[in-house]
């Protein structure tokens, strides 16, 4: 389990450091490879850790992100914010949905997708961009799907 927070951590802090680097065009990209891994691997992990535990690594992932690089300035801000709010919001609704594991963690994709991808762009590049806040979406929640297929725990197939 601890190669899968890291894991996790290490999927935001990426995404993080190459928006820094090559700016809007590349979240969409992020979004499905990335985001969508950090949205299935939270899912995952929500049945392996307890609620204090969760909350903890949402937190603190958060916090992490904002830290490893400061410098990005509004980049980092918006990670940070961005990322709490859609993993929380993730979280509650993958664990209050009833249904099987697909679509438990389709409806948490999604409502976690949605939020970050209206709240990083707009708070990182200082206006809401339609257009990429649509291909996050898609991307987030596409590679969300396909992540949380490969990771489907055996007991909930």
């Amino acid at each position: 389990m601890p190669f899968l927070i890291a894991l996790y951590a290490a999927a935001i802090i990426s995404a993080n450091l190459l928006v820094a680097k090559f700016g809007p065009s590349i979240t969409p990209i992020n979004a499905f490879f990335l985001i969508g891994l950090d949205l299935a691997l939270r899912n995952y992990l929500s049945f392996k850790m307890t609620k204090f535990q969760m909350a903890s690594m949402i937190i603190g992932t958060g916090l992490l992100s904002y830290l490893v690089n400061p410098a990005a300035g509004m980049i980092a801000i918006a990670s940070g914010v961005a990322f709490t709010l859609a993993a929380l919001a993730d979280w509650a609704t993958f664990n209050t949905v009833q249904g099987q594991w697909m679509q438990r963690n389709l409806a948490g994709n999604s409502v976690g997708a949605l939020i970050d991808s209206i709240v990083f762009p707009t708070i990182a590049f200082g206006s809401l961009m339609p257009l990429i806040v649509l291909a996050q979406f898609a991307a987030k929640v596409l590679g969300g799907s396909m992540w949380g297929y490969m990771l489907q725990p055996k007991e909930m197939k």
